[in-house]
């Protein structure tokens, strides 16, 4: 008895150090990303529980060093959006969220900051929108699964950068265009499909793919080609697939000359004449499709056992060849086992093993979603499976003693096979439920690698109901040992208690120094504490000081919300602070809003946020200093900057392209709701930047649906169908952008004496006559300024149709940029300069020898 308690104890001690020499902390950034990454999800693994993913264990989470370096959570149901802040995981090599059909969204564009992925597995999940174009960055990236979502566009041509690619998977999306010639460049493909989505135009050549086993390009709607020549040259060919794509014309022998061709599926195409393999054909070709064609003869090979189906082609309505075996339609089922279980039935829902024992086994199907062979002629590849499994299993922990597959299903059109798998228990009737547990995890965690030919995998175990029971012991030292080892493991877990508190109090205070979130004030607000990406979190003390005490001298502005001061960080960098006032018209909401909004963006033409303070009851951002105030200043002349023609036109342009990244590229997209002359500012070149995001709305629907909300901005500015429908949309924010373009051309603001700047210069324009017959409108500064106003027509033209009473027959904002630089080439400008200084009138540009513009 006094062995078995010491047993106990030793155990419990070894389990207690265990607990206890956890000391590492989960990288702070990378426990930010993940918290993130789980709070835009509105269903996640259970364990994710806890500030220290690493530390405690996330499941599918595995890390080195303290960072997170993947992430493998398939087929666990998971449900919400991809957040941006996955970017920030720097030393992230594999991110596996296979058949996880809720997961659902745009993908993050700024994906391509995974500078370290090798593995990106998007497999069966529901995301859409466009394959982002920085998907080019990920330069060490050689598997790319995103097959079976809902991804719509044009394949970017950045995707040919990523030259380590040896798997992408494309196919079941609703892709659209060209497939892009520039694939040619991945040299390294092993596999590449492009099967079921909307691809039009011709197949481009892709010779230079030697390496490529496996070619799926099936069910798009190409324009009617012969079969390419050069796929004759793809020396690695195994499977080649090409269905339902609109390939006329004859079978070319030379098709079948790849040494390692071994399945080939054309049918559903308009093939005719007869078809001939030859003397030089693959000695490996097992299978040969070409059901649904218009062929009209058949030559079959002398020596080569070759599985042909000719259904449903002229050939087969010949009297001669209906009955032979090649004109009957693919047999999708099998139902051989490996090894061959020869045994009398079990009874109560046993199974026989190989060595004919009844009993209860693991069972589940094994779904392969596109395997690189087809049909059942040749076991090898199954045997070849199960011999993998069996070694997967050999290990004794397992308590297995055979492996065994069965009912072998192929199914159509969209090629998966399907296997059951059955784990027999070693010498017992039943696994125990840990043994259960261990089979089924290898599965589910994809330690499981077929051979290639098979593909990517997903495992559905079946129900496992029976455990095996055992008989109690009224063995007295038992009894007595297991009430002495429940007393130690209470003291131990007690002892593992405190130590854990320890723990979390000392996390605490390391998150208190690194992590901004924790500064947020929860005793006093019902908020969560805002997501931020690479913002800090500055400390009353350190504003106070930078300011000079937030000295009037340091004033720059103010308004509603409160009052804006320049300061001097101890680097010498100038910054703006926000500071709210008691009572101020931004609330707590729209605080934690901004916060949130600008710590996503980065862009040339909008303001960045370099941190916050949320500390001693204050509420203030520090932004980057821009040193030339709001373009209200300088229409109104405050600022003593003079704004001609061309000046203008840059920066209608830069905040122009503020907006439409906001609505477009930002992930999110985000609608502003208070576009206004006095929100956009005039750095020292007087590059336009788009600020003040406090009543800015998240965009959740990749479709940009509207967001109803109550109605806010300001007059002059307000979109009247958002007015009066409470209906938001970014073309609000486009009739703002129309009204700013007006203001630009008037210095005034939009509504003076009473006056609507949008309704008058509509009243009295006159298309017939010059400048539309505004020269009432325009300010002074642009006549006295400029000598040439080229463009101005289509410039109002476009300011007019900004301002359109619906929604719907105004521009986007990426319209509207691209219509802005083509009135500024018009003029002259070149548009790819940014800087408002660098502008000169047309007259100007037109003097002196070279290009004053620098063609860039």
């Amino acid at each position: 008895m006094s062995s078995k308690i010491g047993v106990v104890y030793i155990l419990l001690v070894l389990l207690l150090f265990k607990i206890c020499s956890v000391s590492a902390f989960t990288n702070i950034s990378d426990a930010s990303a993940l918290q993130a990454l789980k709070s835009e999800w509105t269903r996640y693994p259970e364990s994710w529980k806890g500030s220290d993913p690493c530390g405690t264990s996330w499941v599918g989470v595995t890390c080195s060093n303290d960072r997170v370096i993947s992430i493998s959570l398939a087929n666990l149901n998971l449900e919400g959006k991809l957040s941006a802040d996955i970017s920030a995981l720097s030393e992230l090599q594999i991110l596996d969220l296979t058949s996880n059909s809720k997961l659902s969204g745009p993908l993050p564009p700024n994906i391509g900051n995974l500078k370290k992925l090798t593995t990106l597995n998007l497999m069966g999940c529901g995301f859409s929108g466009q394959i982002p174009d920085s998907i080019g960055s990920l330069e060490q990236l050689n598997t790319l699964l995103f097959d079976g979502n809902q991804l719509t566009g044009k394949i970017p041509n950045s995707l040919s950068l990523v030259k380590n690619l040896t798997v992408l998977r494309l196919d079941r999306n609703k892709l659209i265009g060209d497939i892009p010639p520039s694939l040619n460049n991945l040299t390294d493909l092993f596999e590449l499909y492009l099967a079921s989505n909307r691809f039009t135009g011709s197949l481009p050549n892709l010779s230079n793919l030697t390496n490529l086993h496996t070619l799926d390009v099936s069910n798009n709607q190409l324009t009617f080609s012969l079969i390419p020549s050069w796929i004759s040259s793809l020396t690695s060919l195994s499977t080649l697939r090409m269905e339902g794509i609109q390939l006329e014309g004859p079978i070319p022998i030379s098709l079948f000359n790849p040494i390692q061709l071994q399945t080939v599926v054309l049918k559903r195409n308009q093939l005719n004449a007869t078809l001939d393999f030859g003397t030089s054909s693959s000695n490996q070709l097992e299978f040969v499709d070409l059901q649904t064609n218009g062929i009209t003869g058949y030559n079959q090979p002398a020596n080569k056992p070759i599985q042909v189906i000719l259904a449903d082609n002229p050939v087969c309505k010949e009297s001669g060849n209906q009955q032979s075996d090649f004109c009957k339609a693919s047999q999708s089922n099998n139902s051989f086992s490996i090894p061959q279980i020869n045994c009398s039935s079990c009874s109560h829902g046993k199974e026989p093993t190989p060595a004919c024992r009844c009993v209860y086994p693991i069972t589940g199907t094994l779904t392969f979603r596109s395997p690189s062979f087809s049909g059942f002629s040749n076991n090898t590849n199954f045997i070849m499976l199960q011999k993998e499994l069996a070694d997967l299993f050999k290990d004794p922990k397992y308590q297995m003693e055979a492996v065994a597959i069965r009912n072998i299903k192929e199914t159509s059109p969209d090629h998966h096979l399907l296997i059951e798998v059955l784990v027999f228990p070693l010498g017992k009737e039943s696994f125990d439920e840990t043994g259960m547990n261990r089979v089924i995890t290898e599965f589910s965690t994809h330690n499981f690698d077929p051979p290639s030919i098979f593909g990517p995998y997903i495992f559905k175990a079946d129900l496992y109901i029976p455990f095996s029971g055992g008989s109690a012991s009224s063995n007295t030292g038992i009894i007595i040992g297991a009430a002495v080892g429940a007393a130690v493991l209470l003291l131990l877990l007690t002892i593992a208690g405190i130590y854990a508190i320890w723990q979390k109090k000392r996390a605490e205070r390391a998150t208190g120094r690194n992590n901004p979130f924790a500064k947020w004030n929860k005793s006093k607000s019902s908020l969560d504490a805002p997501r931020l990406m690479g913002a800090k979190a500055f400390t009353f003390e350190e504003l106070k000081k930078c300011t000079e005490n937030f000295s009037e001298a340091n004033n720059v502005g103010g308004g509603g919300y409160g009052q804006v001061y320049k300061g001097i960080l101890p680097s010498g960098q100038l910054i703006a602070i926000k500071r709210a006032q008691q009572g101020s018209s931004q609330g707590e909401l729209e605080f934690k809003n901004e916060i949130e909004l600008l710590s996503r963006v980065h862009h040339k033409n909008v303001v960045r946020l370099l941190g916050f303070c949320f500390d001693r009851n204050e509420q203030m951002l520090v932004y980057e200093y821009i040193p030339n105030g709001s373009l209200t200043d300088s229409l109104s002349g405050k600022s003593g900057i003079v704004l001609d023609w061309t000046r203008r036109l840059r920066i209608a342009l830069g905040s122009g392209k503020g907006l439409a990244y906001l609505h477009e590229l930002a992930d999110p997209p985000i609608i502003h709701r208070d576009i206004k002359s006095n929100n956009i500012l005039l750095d020292e070149s007087l590059t336009a930047k788009v600020a003040d995001f406090g009543l800015s709305k998240l965009v959740g629907d990749p479709e940009k649906v509207h967001v109803t909300t109550q109605v806010k901005g300001t007059m002059g500015y307000l979109d009247p169908e958002y007015y009066m429908t409470n209906q938001l949309t970014e073309k609000s924010d486009v009739y703002g952008f129309g009204v700013v373009m007006l203001e630009l051309l008037t210095g005034k603001s939009p509504i003076v004496g009473g006056k609507y700047v949008v309704r008058e210069v509509q009243r009295k324009m006159d298309k017939s006559r010059s400048l539309y017959d505004l020269q009432e409108f325009l300010d002074p500064a642009i006549i006295a300024s400029s000598g040439n106003l080229k463009g101005f027509e289509t410039y109002v033209d476009l300011a007019l149709r900004c301002v359109e009473g619906e929604g719907l027959k105004r521009p986007t904002m990426g319209e509207v940029v691209k219509e802005i630089e083509s009135i500024m080439q018009l003029v002259g400008l070149n548009p790819n300069i940014d800087s408002a200084t660098s502008s000169r009138t047309y007259e100007e540009a037109s003097k002196g020898s070279g290009d004053p513009y620098g063609k860039q």
